[in-house]
């Protein structure tokens, strides 16, 4: 067998055995990619999202000089032409984006990169996500390596890699070599080396080895060291360690579905599976969870309340990724996207195939009842999440890319959607995809987050756009969308990224899918070249 898939998590983590494929090193950027950071760089007229959940403003002037942002100052009135001329007058570099949106660098809070079977080359989806917008991102984790993730964070940091800013998150025992953690003493320990290493959080999946005293002492000691916490609640393990009971403990996020139905069932505590279950076979593990959408109290009674104002008093976040399990409700759909001709590559296509090796690849005899059972329990889920987001609780954006025929950018574009069909309107679905995610990466070491607005003092982190996003989400997508052109009568492709401003440095989006589409048709061509010719 390939790989050996980690029952773990539901398209999270993937283990080699070895991996036939090797990662290959992620190079240097190029001189031309990406221009700046500037003396003093102005995006001109621009109308401005903040991220804050206010309402659109502008036309403003955003100044920006190296990678903060000194000013944001109104450019004119609506309606009418702007000044010819305005300050500052000094610009070693400017955008004119009159009638274009800017929005804060969107934060993708369920990260992965580094598995050569699926891509080889870690700058896929690192310009993938740069050209959807995504600035930061936590891995959860990246390269199942945390001294390579680490290099990578700081050759991010330091821009010498085009990428975007990355916070790492590990599983409990990754990366020392003192043994499997089987004590909570030893999971402590382990908690203060990965801190020492410059691990910023921590992913836990609450099975195996994670007893629920191992579990209670990494979120422990992990809050003493300034670490962030998310959870994968797996199905191994909820009938200790559900999402009532993660909250209690301290855990920091809840990522996923698991463990939030399992707090609120309306007859025992237990989803009651059929007797030949098994849990490794992965049509069974995910055809069946949903089926938990009709064994829960009533949504919006006092016991599905009562939950979510638990986990609000308690400080923990809900990041949903609802895209990553689209495809459970809608096969079709996912598997004929429109980017995956020219943005998938034809690895990462291979991975997507049903087979009883690739984690997530699930799809062995898929039925219409596996579908509207999915759909019935998004509708419940979906509500859920809403619920909290209304009662004050935090909801933040995360993808989990490189799974079920989800591929960087484009999945994190499709988990914005899904937040809107949700409930959220779509200031809150951008409030929850910047301000949320980085005050959730920087509440650990209780720091103001440095990123995450369109503000004055803040990180030059930025979404530069030619459509407006509050009026059609699906104009962020890459490929664009299409609109009938009412003079030709023919459709247009419109939207996309413009730019992408990471630290200061403006990243031309187009650029960067045009050099994700050379990776792709490379690929192709190579494979094209070694079949046997008739």
């Amino acid at each position: 067998m390939r790989l050996l898939k980690v029952a773990l998590a539901a398209a999270t983590l993937l283990t080699s055995i070895p991996a036939l494929a090797q990662m290959q090193p992620t190079p240097d950027r190029r001189a031309d990619e990406g221009k700046g950071p500037f003396k003093k760089l102005v995006i001109r007229g621009v109308n401005v999202i903040e991220g804050n959940g206010g309402p659109m403003y502008g036309p403003m002037d955003i100044v920006i000089e190296g990678n903060r942002i000194t000013d944001v100052r109104s450019a004119g009135t609506p309606g009418k032409p702007l000044a010819p001329v305005r300050e500052p007058r000094d610009a070693t570099h400017e955008i004119d984006a009159r009638g274009m949106y800017v929005l804060p660098g969107f934060v993708d809070m369920h990260g992965h990169n580094g598995d050569p079977d699926k891509a080889p080359q870690p700058e896929y989806g690192y310009k993938l996500w740069l050209a959807h917008g995504v600035t930061t991102v936590r891995g959860v984790g990246f390269f199942n390596d945390p001294a390579r993730a680490l290099d990578d964070k700081r050759r991010s940091a330091a821009n010498t890699i085009a990428a975007p800013r990355m916070y790492v998150y590990q599983t409990i025992g990754s990366g020392w070599d003192r043994g499997r953690i089987d004590n909570p003493a030893m999971a402590r320990d382990w908690v203060r080396w990965a801190a020492k290493q410059g691990i910023d959080g921590i992913k836990l999946f609450n099975r195996g080895d994670e007893t629920p005293a191992i579990v209670a002492a990494v979120l422990d000691e992990a809050k003493k060291q300034g670490l962030g916490t998310v959870a994968h609640l797996a199905q191994p393990g909820i009938g200790e360690v559900d999402g009532r009971v993660a909250g209690q403990l301290g855990l920091g996020t809840i990522t996923h579905f698991y463990g939030h139905f399992e707090s609120i069932m309306k007859d025992g505590h237990l989803q009651k599976l059929p007797p030949d279950y098994n849990f490794f076979d992965e049509q069974h593990r995910f055809g069946e969870i949903a089926e938990i959408w009709d064994d829960i109290e009533e949504p919006g009674g006092e016991v599905w309340k009562e939950y979510l104002k638990e986990q609000k008093a308690a400080g923990v976040t809900f990041d949903p990724t609802f895209n990553i399990y689209s495809a459970s409700r809608d096969l079709m759909r996912a598997r004929n996207a429109d980017w995956h001709n020219a943005y998938t590559l034809p690895s990462l296509w291979d991975f997507f195939q049903s087979n009883r090796d690739n984690h997530g690849s699930y799809f062995y005899d898929w039925t219409t009842a596996h579908e509207t059972t999915w759909r019935n329990f998004y509708k419940r889920y979906m509500q859920l999440i809403n619920d909290y987001k209304n009662m004050g609780g935090r909801v933040t954006t995360g993808s989990d890319p490189g799974y079920i025929f989800q591929t960087w950018g484009f999945g994190y574009i499709l988990e914005l959607e899904m937040l809107q069909e949700a409930g959220f309107t779509p200031l809150e679905v951008f409030q929850s995809a910047t301000i949320n995610g980085a005050r959730t990466l920087n509440d650990p070491k209780k720091l103001d987050p440095q990123f995450g607005l369109v503000r004055r003092g803040m990180l030059a982190d930025l979404v530069i756009v030619p459509e407006n996003p509050l009026q059609n989400i699906k104009t962020l997508y890459g490929v664009g969308t299409p609109r009938l052109n009412e003079a030709t009568g023919q459709l247009d492709q419109v939207g996309g990224v413009r730019w992408t401003v990471k630290d200061g440095i403006v990243y031309d989006a187009h650029a960067l899918l045009d050099d994700v589409a050379a990776m792709v048709a490379a690929e192709k061509q190579k494979r094209a070249a070694a079949q046997p010719q008739p």
